[in-house]
């Protein structure tokens, strides 16, 4: 399969730019009426999800997962996590390699991250199977959702991630950025997450979030710099108008006063500018074959086989 375009952002992340891989990818998330969610791998669903109504727009979203979920990597053993070398580059192949992950015609951030909040791993770490309740209404969700059972934290592979958490050479866990869930999925790494909570660690990972094309974040910035043009211009006037010329002790305060507020004004338009190719971008959805009716019916088959939840 092609590679993607590669930007380099040091070696704790990367931008791919894939192309030539049109329609839905073979890891993806469908919609029906009804605030109705399916996520689907191949022919195989993965997740239903319903979300809930009430005192906030969006209360919650209801979770059901499925058996079958197969990951994008290939099984990492003890000797590569011994001697890794840049696991970002090795993931964003193993990426472009997979005949079922969740990359599309889009340009991606795969990157290293440590900034999670406490409640992310030690909260709303979803370790129920298969179902569970995603909680929107204070704010924003932000946990973790797997895709498979969580192994036993005595389980053999899961004893001998413990000692990599222990030695600091546990493989990265993978996760997917996924807005339709407000959240994450873990992509690879079940056990090694286990693993590392076992060990009173936060995992160590890599995340994939899809992140604005060029197109989009080019017209950004173009709104971005009219607008702090058009402030600039205002406050030039504003320093016109109030310059009087008759004290010059309170024409310099004034001019400083106005100089402060001018490289203010240029330190957050270049921030600004820097970050909005890597701004996080809304991950796309596809229709729901059949519609509602198809995911009612998927559903009701999933609590007939699961009749406990």
């Amino acid at each position: 399969m092609k590679r993607a375009r590669r930007e380099l952002l040091g070696p704790g992340g990367l931008v791919l730019q894939v192309r030539d891989r049109h329609g839905p990818p073979p890891l993806r998330f469908e919609t029906a009426a009804g605030g109705r969610l399916l996520l689907r791998q191949g022919g195989r669903p993965l997740l239903l999800g319903r979300e809930e109504q009430g005192g906030c727009a969006r209360e919650s979203l209801f979770v059901h997962r499925l058996d079958g979920f197969r990951s994008p990597l290939p099984r990492i053993r003890s000797e590569l996590m011994r001697n890794p070398g840049n696991w970002v580059h090795q993931y964003a192949r193993w990426l472009e390699e997979a005949q079922e992950g969740p990359l599309h015609d889009a340009r991606w951030n795969l990157r290293e991250w440590h900034d999670f909040p406490a409640y992310v791993w030690w909260g709303d770490f979803m370790r129920e199977w298969p179902a569970c309740r995603l909680d929107w209404c204070a704010g924003g969700w932000e946990g973790v959702v797997p895709l498979r059972p969580l192994s036993a934290t005595d389980a053999p592979r899961v004893k001998a991630y413990r000692g990599h958490a222990r030695e600091d050479t546990l493989a990265p866990v993978l996760l997917w950025r996924v807005t339709p869930l407000d959240g994450w999925v873990i992509l690879d790494g079940h056990d090694r997450a286990v693993a590392a909570l076992a060990e009173g660690r936060t995992p160590p990972c890599l995340v994939l979030r899809r992140v604005p094309d060029d197109e989009t974040w080019r017209r950004t910035a173009d709104e971005v710099t009219e607008a702090h043009e058009h402030r600039m211009e205002h406050l030039t006037r504003d320093h016109a108008d109030t310059g009087t010329g008759t004290d010059t002790a309170t024409d310099t305060q004034t001019e400083a006063e106005t100089d402060r507020r001018r490289a203010a004004l240029e330190r957050a338009y270049a921030d600004t500018l820097s970050t909005l190719p890597y701004d996080g971008a809304p991950t796309p959805t596809w229709p729901l074959p059949g519609g509602a009716p198809a995911w009612d019916d998927l559903a009701a088959r999933a609590m007939f086989e699961c009749p406990r939840d």
